[in-house]
């Protein structure tokens, strides 16, 4: 009797176990926790990780799930990529958000698409990655958009007439941004000149060099933050004149510690200002210092970066969608999210018909007080 009884508390302790485990659903977080984009990777999934903690459940046809983020990184690399892709599409998520870079998030698109998964872009600035496709959508403005208003402020608010670009060959985001840039700021009657340093360079003065021989006004470096932190260390060893002019990429803690106590002047074109949503800076805020492993995760102080905005804006654009669609299917997701729209920390949030990219028509300019070490906001820029 007593073994019949030992039986019957032991199925009836599984019982929640299997109802919990049916009403699951899984958002899948492709994000470069380690390589070169690491830094921004991490804080990225930050946003989403503080979103999940603020609303870890979400009703999908009169059911509530518990929301599951299910991680896989891409360590920074395109030839990793589709092995993350394919830890996600395995585990069986409904929507994938990421990826911190557009070239890791390009060559994991066919797999994503091939399991008829969803993914929503989160920082991912090059057209390529919801070109020609039905299930990649994006967030962010694109950088035929951001290129061109860093040209513009370069030349019209800076007065530079000389721009020297410098990019990682062979990197897509680097690459199109510098023509992205090129072409504008030449019809707008600048001079260019551009170099493209191979993968792994650690060596920047060479390039400081020629752009100081070039008699650049400011030095254009849409890189990763690891090469970033070497460009600002490096130009102020060489006590370079020129301004610094960064994109996205360059909105990072680790930039900030790197830009602290020079003599640099360095200008960043990003998605969101410390201060826009006073709401979610202080609850992310408190957050942080309440988490010693994501503390350390945005580089050890409570600065916001522009990418735990999206990131934390992403996910509640996936739970619109699951909700939306009134299923955990995939198909259904998809579906769902050419309709969505959502009132994020970072602004409205629509997607326009053709590629499924959000529609954005502005972006954050802020340069660094380096005696400080803090962000300072400049302006809100368009496209004139």
């Amino acid at each position: 009797m007593k073994k019949i009884l030992a039986i019957i508390l032991a199925v009836m302790m599984l019982i929640p176990s299997f109802a919990m485990a049916e009403n699951i659903v899984k958002i899948g977080v492709f994000e470069p926790a380690s390589g070169d984009s690491g830094a921004g990777g991490k804080q990225e999934m930050l946003g989403m990780q503080y979103a999940n903690k603020v609303q870890p459940t979400v009703t999908i046809g009169g059911v509530e799930y518990t929301v599951l983020l299910q991680y896989a990184d891409n360590a920074s690399s395109t030839d990793k990529a589709p092995s993350a892709a394919s830890e996600l599409v395995n585990a069986g998520v409904s929507v994938v958000l990421g990826s911190y870079g557009s070239g890791v998030s390009i060559a994991a698109s066919p797999l994503f698409a091939e399991a008829g998964i969803p993914a929503i872009g989160v920082t991912c600035t090059n057209p390529q990655v919801t070109a020609g496709n039905t299930h990649y959508f994006r967030i962010c403005f694109l950088d035929p958009f951001q290129g061109t208003v860093l040209a513009n402020y370069a030349y019209k608010e800076l007065g530079v007439t000389t721009a020297y670009l410098l990019g990682e060959n062979g990197n897509d985001y680097d690459m199109g941004l510098i023509n992205y840039f090129k072409k504008a700021y030449t019809a707008l009657g600048g001079t260019v000149y551009e170099d493209f340093f191979p993968t792994g360079t650690a060596d920047f003065t060479p390039y400081i060099t020629n752009a100081q021989m070039y008699g650049a006004g400011v030095v254009f470096a849409p890189c990763s933050i690891a090469y970033d932190t070497l460009i600002i260390n490096q130009a102020a060893g060489q006590n370079a004149e020129f301004a610094l002019l960064g994109s996205d990429t360059w909105d990072s803690n680790m930039i900030l510690e790197a830009a602290t106590n020079t003599n640099l002047k360095i200008y960043v074109s990003t998605f969101y200002q410390e201060g826009g949503n006073p709401e979610f800076d202080n609850g992310f805020k408190a957050w942080l210092n309440s988490d010693a492993e994501a503390m350390t995760n945005n580089g050890g102080n409570d600065i916001i970066s522009a990418v735990s905005a999206m990131g934390y804006d992403a996910y509640f654009v996936a739970l619109k969608a699951l909700e939306a669609a009134g299923s955990t299917d995939p198909k259904a997701v998809n579906d769902a999210l050419w309709t969505v729209t959502h009132d994020g920390v970072s602004g409205a949030i629509v997607f326009d018909a053709t590629n499924g990219d959000a529609v954005r028509d502005t972006a954050y300019i802020k340069t660094i007080d380096t005696a400080t070490g803090s962000w300072q906001f400049v302006g809100v820029q368009g496209i004139e």
